[in-house]
């Protein structure tokens, strides 16, 4: 899976059949914050956001960034994937 960080619109984006999937973002204080996904009509893969979802916390792993999941679909990503819960910063739990 390729993965474009397009740091002008704050958002990482990969081609899927369906068109573009993409996770918004925010930076504040080496932290990422993830807001929103955006999908493209008709598409239904979770199998594909998860596997972009653990692109985008391993790159975050790269950078040293702890990551906040704001969007609803991030944060059960988080909680059926514990291992990455070390991303997250002090006192967030999920």
């Amino acid at each position: 899976m390729e993965i474009k960080d397009n740091a002008f619109a704050r958002q990482f984006e990969t081609t899927v059949p369906e068109g573009l999937l993409t996770v918004e973002y925010s930076f504040q204080e080496k932290k990422i914050f993830l807001t929103k996904i955006n999908t493209p009509e008709n598409f239904d893969n979770q199998e594909v956001l998860d596997t972009l979802l653990k692109n985008i916390l391993e790159l975050s792993t790269e950078k040293k960034f702890r990551v906040v999941p704001i969007h609803p679909k991030i944060v059960a990503f988080f909680k059926k994937n514990p291992k990455y819960k070390e991303l997250l910063p002090p006192g967030i739990r999920i």
